[in-house]
């Protein structure tokens, strides 16, 4: 951050407009059963076709590893990388490669960037992970969609060849994961299985597949490496469904290779772009569309627990098939990553991992300068250079709240308004800090902006004087021009930028929340 930091003393809050005024009750001790929350709670998703166009192929994309270096000046903790999905099941191995061989299909106005369908790639691709920031964990993708066991063979042996390498070591950065396929409930629809290729046939052929991937890439009983397992776009639960009940009865933990799994991974997106149908900002951003998006995978976590598994959102984002354009890559979609990423991990989610890919509309980050348009692939009249996008902001708050304590929990507070939400943080068991997040999109065609003012009710001992620091948005479907605390991460390198302004009350007073606004209060 900056080294300024300029505080406004007020006698009473700021005052605006006003519409509603709640009153939220907030523990000052962390509820029983209130989870801890990791400083990776916003992980990243990378296709994995321009993977060297992310971290860098001869020296590291210096853009991209800014964007990571911020989060963990924050909380200690960079994000976790995965590096897979869709191109995960189109990727080959020629280890003479020095640069990736991609074949990609036309550029439409509805998947301005597609993903490619073939993909060769040598050594230098994985050991491009030396260029993450150090104490970095990966998780990577081997191809089950081609069902062509070699090639995964020969790339888990290129991943574990990297990952042992002086250089990767030296850099301190660890493959945590191998992940076999990506989405195979799809595969019966995209041609890469049989049309009643079902998940008793998926338990075997993975397993067969895990048998020979498990001895390439070095994962044991005693390893550290261990599997992803899942990977699944299906949200149903039942036994003879792609869900982890599924993958359960079917027998995938008996094998050996089957008690490797120590993760589940299920995928989700809040709806699709895919055939060019665009959703609504304002119901992206509904606290309550974000709520019922997420507790439909409370059975699904519930199910893994009880394996004594972990659980993740491995592949996460706003709108399938890159985002929708006005709607992704705008600012009320760093609201809704901010309530979605904090929600996720009350339903029992570790962490979530935004899918990113070089030019998707719902990208936290840009990390190279792109030339058409990422809304309708039109040739841009001036090359885009890299830069981070609204949802970025999300990743920054969320590790703000979370601070670099290593013992943070987190509970969601019931706040009696439809369009906002509240969550509390405690470290060593206290109150810390509170993030409140109004969903109501105050757009460009809006008359009038509305507010909440919130008030505070703490038990006996609670505190007395708080800072506030507020996301400032211009209009909800605005795709920049937002600042946290007065500083901005839009710049050339991505490092922030600006005087920090926090805003110093008494608790009594509360504040006030516009439409389209995040606050953060900092007790003292």
């Amino acid at each position: 951050m900056t080294s300024w930091t300029r505080r406004i003393l007020l006698s009473s809050p700021l005052v605006a407009s006003l519409s509603y005024a709640v009153t939220v009750n907030i523990p000052v001790d962390a509820p029983s059963g209130a989870p801890t929350v990791s400083g990776s709670l916003f992980s990243l998703s990378i296709e994995q076709d321009r993977w060297l166009d992310w971290a860098g192929n001869t020296s590291r994309n210096e853009f991209f590893f800014n964007t990571l270096d911020n989060l963990i000046q924050i909380t200690g903790e960079p994000p976790q990388i995965r590096i897979g999905a869709n191109s995960e099941d189109h990727t080959n191995f020629n280890g003479e490669l020095q640069d990736a061989q991609l074949v990609f299909p036309d550029p439409t106005t509805t998947v301005p960037y597609p993903e490619a369908t073939k993909i060769v790639v040598g050594n230098a691709y994985y050991e491009a992970a030396k260029f993450l920031p150090r104490d970095t964990h990966v998780i990577w993708g081997v191809n089950f969609g081609e069902n062509n066991v070699t090639a995964a063979v020969l790339e888990a042996q290129a991943i574990r060849q990297a990952f042992d390498s002086s250089a990767v070591k030296d850099a301190g950065v660890t493959l945590d994961f191998v992940e076999i396929g990506n989405e195979a409930d799809l595969y019966r629809n995209n041609g890469l299985r049989s049309t009643d290729f079902n998940i008793s046939e998926y338990v075997k052929e993975w397993s067969s597949f895990a048998q020979n991937v498990s001895e390439a890439a070095g994962i044991s009983s005693t390893s550290h490496v261990k599997f992803w397992g899942g990977a699944f776009a299906d949200s149903s639960h039942s036994v003879s469904s792609f869900s982890p009940q599924g993958m359960f009865s079917n027998g995938i933990l008996n094998s050996t290779e089957g008690q490797f799994i120590t993760t589940v991974s299920q995928h989700h997106y809040s709806g699709s772009f895919c055939s060019g149908d665009g959703g609504l900002l304002q119901d992206l951003m509904t606290k309550s569309t974000i709520r019922s998006n997420l507790t439909i995978f409370s059975p699904d976590v519930t199910a893994v627990r009880n394996q004594g598994l972990d659980y993740v959102l491995g592949e996460t984002n706003s709108y399938a098939c890159h985002g929708a354009p006005g709607v992704s890559n705008v600012a009320g979609a760093a609201l809704w990553a901010l309530d979605y990423a904090l929600f996720a991990r009350q339903i029992g989610a570790t962490r979530v991992f935004f899918h990113e890919g070089i030019g998707f509309k719902y990208n936290l980050i840009q990390p190279l300068t792109l030339t058409r348009s990422t809304l309708d692939a039109s040739n841009l009249s001036t090359p885009l250079p890299p830069h981070v996008q609204p949802p970025y902001y999300a990743a920054i708050i969320a590790a703000e709240a979370i601070g670099d304590s290593g013992d943070t929990q987190i509970a969601e507070l019931t706040v009696n308004n439809t369009r906002v939400a509240g969550y509390v943080f405690f470290t060593g068991g206290k109150i810390t800090r509170a993030v409140f997040i109004n969903s109501e999109a105050f757009l460009t065609t809006t008359a009038e902006r509305t507010s909440v003012h919130v008030d505070l009710s703490f038990s006996s001992g609670g505190p007395t004087s708080m800072d506030i620091k507020r996301l400032a948005i211009g209009h909800a479907d605005d795709v920049s021009g937002l600042t946290w605390g007065g500083v901005s991460y839009e710049t050339e390198d991505a490092r922030p930028s600006g005087e920090e302004t926090v805003e110093t009350v008494d608790v009594s007073d509360g504040f006030d929340i516009n439409a389209t606004e995040v606050v953060m209060l900092s007790f003292q």
